[in-house]
């Protein structure tokens, strides 16, 4: 996968799952191993349970494409449908990963460079926050993204 379409991919340690007001959702916060970057991640406990102590691979890419290319998810949404008589269609990234979401970058704080910044995304309603180093996570200045994660 081309380089330019994994926009930022970290390993995280789970420190805490915060009650939330919803069944099935756990809001988790979590630390990279090299302790510059925090994550706050909503996911469906249901579908994918964490706990505290875990490692978790995070990834945010603009496309699930293998190659890199990058469709306008506008038109025909972001899951690739099964071609007729194909079987199981096309191979694409969230294929190696257990956990996918697509959402929308929706703001970012950054008190100016060099500084830690902070990005938020939705994955529809599903919120997350990254809060870390500039230049880690400056590729983030996009509008969508995909979010995938793998114990």
């Amino acid at each position: 996968m081309s380089a330019d379409a994994q926009l930022y991919e970290e390993t995280f340690t789970v420190t805490t799952l915060a009650p939330q007001a919803y069944d099935r959702v756990s809001r988790v916060i979590a630390t990279s191993t090299d302790n510059t970057t925090s994550l706050t991640l909503d996911v469906n406990s249901e579908l994918y349970p964490l706990s505290p102590g875990e490692n978790v691979t995070f990834l945010l890419a603009q496309t699930l494409n293998l190659d890199g290319t990058i469709e306008d998810v506008s038109k025909k949404g972001w899951r690739p449908p099964n071609k007729v008589g194909a079987g199981q269609g096309e191979q694409s990234l969230a294929d190696l990963w257990d956990y996918v979401c697509y959402g929308k970058v929706y703001r970012h704080e950054d008190p100016g460079e060099g500084m830690n910044i902070k990005v938020y995304v939705s994955f529809g309603g599903l919120l997350c926050c990254l809060d870390g180093p500039y230049k880690k996570l400056s590729p983030l200045r996009i509008d969508n993204v995909y979010m995938l994660l793998k114990k």
